[in-house]
């Protein structure tokens, strides 16, 4: 279950990159964007996304 982000209600405010622990968040077009292969699903992003972009499928 890796993070994925809805590119459409993402703000790029970069909180996630900030939280993420693994690294696994980078911008892309001033949105976040998860690397599958690094997310290691703990879900820090989810908590903090002001925007409740993020998800854990």
């Amino acid at each position: 279950m890796t993070a994925k982000i809805n590119k459409d209600i993402c703000t790029g405010c970069e909180t996630c990159v900030d939280e993420c622990p693994a690294v696994a968040i980078t911008m892309k077009d001033d949105k976040a964007e998860v690397n599958d292969e690094l997310c290691v699903d703990c879900g820090s992003c989810v908590d903090v996304c002001p925007s409740e972009a993020i998800t854990m499928d």
